[in-house]
């Protein structure tokens, strides 16, 4: 079990979060301090797809909200659905960071078969979103 630190502020103590490995039904990154999880996408194979699963948790553990997330006591779903964000919006957000559209694309798809994957209007809506993506991007259009 990691160390959890905290710090004194005021009469408030700040509970410090850490990035941590989860074992076991579902394998894959979550925070210490809340409900946040990142689980292993179901068609992570390569070492290539490995690595930019950890860079995405990292990236994402940073962002999260331990507040909007909620306590360990909390019985709020373990994956935050992000139904207002587009498919071409999150590859873009990939692709500035640092990852071919390519690989931005099959993580955009990752993602969404971890948030919608019981829905196949939404995973199919996801796939005919990156072919599309990826057309674009071959044009020079994104």
């Amino acid at each position: 079990m990691p160390a959890v630190h905290s710090k004194m502020m005021g009469s408030v103590i700040i509970m410090m979060r850490s990035l941590i490995w989860l074992a076991g039904d579902t394998d894959g990154w979550a925070c210490s301090n809340c409900r946040w999880r990142c689980p292993v996408p179901t068609l992570l194979s390569t070492e290539e797809a490995k690595s930019a699963y950890d860079r995405l948790a990292a990236a994402k553990f940073r962002e999260h909200d331990c507040a909007v997330e909620g306590g360990l006591s909390a019985s709020k779903p373990e994956v935050k659905q992000r139904a207002d964000t587009i498919f071409a919006d999150r590859a873009r957000a990939l692709i500035k960071r640092g990852y071919t559209p390519k690989v931005a694309v099959e993580l955009v798809l990752q993602e969404t078969e971890i948030e919608y994957g019981k829905d196949p209007k939404r995973m199919e809506k996801a796939r005919t979103d990156a072919e599309d993506f990826l057309s674009k991007a071959r044009r020079g259009l994104i």
